[in-house]
């Protein structure tokens, strides 16, 4: 039982459904940095009020973090993994998409869990009164960074990363669940590649937009 529960299937099951949660959130997360925006800075602000304080999206968060947490340590154990099981480089390699995409989904991986670890500092750290700020009003904190030219040039390199990182996994996390079929996997793949051009695009458009137009 011992060995099904720690095998790197059991772990790609989980890290899947870790990564099925994130999806989902995403495009919620997008939703509400849509009202950076706007020129009133209250309906962002009440949101992030109460994304803060309502108990339900706090469990949501909980929940959430606790996804990221194991999303990024199964991947770092399964790369190690990956790396042990195959000392010797292969002579004749892969060279189908989805190996290239998954070739690079642990460094793409790796630059996001950093740009993870400034946005918190930026924001969850100053909600939780870890870091100075002004928590009741993220709106002037989010404007004010996507105006430091070295923080928005990170900000869409690493979004860009994400990208390429969402258009792997997102065909990964449905092939370990299971959905592999010559019906739908085609309609997976078109699926991810408008996901992965989509959230990310938006969220580069808000922060490149309150740069040179707000």
């Amino acid at each position: 039982m011992n060995k099904v529960l720690y095998s790197s299937i059991s772990k790609k099951f989980v890290m899947a459904l870790a990564g099925s949660f994130l999806l989902l959130f995403l495009p919620v997360h997008l939703g509400i940095n849509l009202l950076l925006l706007r020129e009133d800075p209250a309906p962002f602000n009440q949101a992030a009020h109460f994304m803060a304080t309502f108990p339900l999206v706090k469990i949501v968060e909980i929940v959430l973090l606790a996804a990221i947490a194991v999303h990024i340590i199964w991947g770092i154990i399964l790369q190690i993994q990956n790396w042990m099981s195959r000392p010797v480089r292969y002579n004749v390699r892969n060279r189908s998409e989805t190996s290239a995409f998954s070739k690079f989904a642990f460094w793409t991986g790796g630059t996001i869990l950093i740009f993870l670890v400034i946005h918190f500092f930026n924001f969850y750290f100053i909600k939780l009164g870890l870091v100075e700020g002004n928590a009741d009003n993220f709106y002037s904190v989010a404007h004010q960074l996507f105006r430091i030219k070295g923080y928005l040039i990170l900000y869409l390199v690493c979004f860009f990363l994400l990208g390429i990182h969402l258009y792997h996994a997102f065909q990964s996390a449905c092939q370990t669940l299971g959905l592999n079929h010559r019906i739908w996997t085609p309609v997976v793949k078109l699926f991810s590649l408008i996901y992965a051009l989509l959230i990310p695009s938006g969220f580069a458009y808000i922060a490149l937009s309150i740069c040179f137009f707000n």
